[in-house]
């Protein structure tokens, strides 16, 4: 039964590669103050973003990041912990886990000046799967002008950056990338 499981795993490490890649560090992540630099940089989203607001969703960004890994019982890359949910050995701790959780979180400060929303960005390879993360914006923007607040990517330690900046993933919004999926879909069932 263990060889079964441990071949399921590889496998799905296989398959489900979309969403890992090979580790690298933004910016942001070896300043001395990386959360007053997430405040900044939100803060400089738009004239109209309160100070105190950044400060507030910076401090949450990355403290909730490190409180979701340790409640989805993170021990292994993210890859690996994938696999374990995949499993059914660990409930939670996908990708759009971090996500959906990120974002309710940051809704629950009932932001004036800032905005939170999703994005999905779609496998460069027909093998790999979708990644999806909560972005931060000012109020009335788009995720195009915010930054993307992705606890998966590390295991709980945040990655953030302008969305546009992004190396790794070219981020969408959440709703058309489901849009264009339906549609495909029924497409698929006609045919």
């Amino acid at each position: 039964m263990k060889h079964l499981i441990a071949a399921w795993m590889l496998l799905s490490i296989l398959i489900l590669g979309g969403c890992a890649q090979p580790l690298e560090t933004p910016g942001a992540e070896i300043g001395e103050d990386p959360v007053a630099e997430l405040a900044q940089a939100i803060h400089a989203l738009d004239p109209e973003v309160d100070p105190g607001e950044a400060r507030r969703a910076a401090e949450i960004s990355y403290s909730y990041s490190t409180r979701l890994a340790q409640g989805y019982g993170v021990t292994t890359a993210p890859l690996v912990h994938n696999s374990k949910v995949n499993a059914g050995l660990k409930e939670r701790g996908l990708c759009y886990h971090y996500a959906e959780d990120m974002q309710a979180r940051l809704n629950q400060e009932g932001f004036q000046t800032l905005t939170m929303l999703r994005a999905i960005a779609e496998p460069r390879n027909p093998l790999f799967i979708d990644h999806s993360t909560a972005v931060i914006a000012a109020k009335g923007d788009d995720i195009y002008q915010g930054i993307v607040l992705d606890p998966w990517r590390h295991g709980g330690k945040l990655f953030w950056s302008p969305t546009l900046t992004d190396k790794r993933y070219d981020w969408e919004p959440r709703q058309k990338v489901l849009q264009r999926k339906r549609e495909r879909s029924q497409r698929n069932k006609v045919s």
